[in-house]
């Protein structure tokens, strides 16, 4: 499912433990860390999406975590075309995706990457709110920034701590 514009509507989840660090999936079968996501289905709303996709890549259900906020707008990327099918090409770019915050409030037992029949994670850990995005594929790396930026107010009290510990990817010539 498409909007008019080529995106496909996704969300993103970024899940802080009670350190606000945040969970990491490594790619299966891949060197890419990445924190979960997923398409929203066709009557499905970017929440509905995001507790299923929550419990598909992470094997968490609703009651192991509590939601912190969610970005205001979305959030697009494209993906290069190198990466789209060749059927796609003509009408896929990327994604638009609505980022959520959550707190576990389950234990990291509760983690389960095993949980559906095609697992998108071979492994995982907890990072710094801030984590570098150097281990994150280049094309998702803005959307990273805008979405950990806009939703840092949520686990952060002092406005210090909101910014990010690293420089904007403008600024890093990305």
């Amino acid at each position: 499912m498409l909007d008019r514009e080529g995106y496909r509507p996704n969300v993103g989840i970024i899940l802080a433990n009670t350190h606000n660090e945040v969970f990491w999936g490594k790619r299966i079968r891949e060197h890419s860390w990445q924190f979960p996501q997923g398409g929203i289905k066709r009557g499905e709303t970017p929440e509905q999406a995001m507790y299923r996709e929550l419990q598909e890549e992470v094997g968490l259900l609703a009651e192991h975590v509590r939601v912190l906020g969610r970005t205001r707008e979305w959030l697009r990327y494209d993906v290069p075309k190198q990466w789209i099918r060749r059927e796609w090409r003509s009408t896929y770019k990327g994604q638009k995706q609505i980022w959520f915050l959550l707190r576990l409030v389950g234990r990291d037992s509760d983690v389960c990457l095993r949980a559906s029949e095609h697992p998108e994670f071979d492994a995982w850990r907890w990072n710094d709110y801030w984590v570098p995005l150097d281990a994150v594929i280049e094309f998702k790396r803005a959307v990273y920034e805008q979405a950990l930026t806009e939703l840092a107010r949520h686990l952060f009290h002092h406005p210090a701590e909101r910014k990010p510990r690293w420089p904007h990817l403008s600024e890093a010539g990305a």
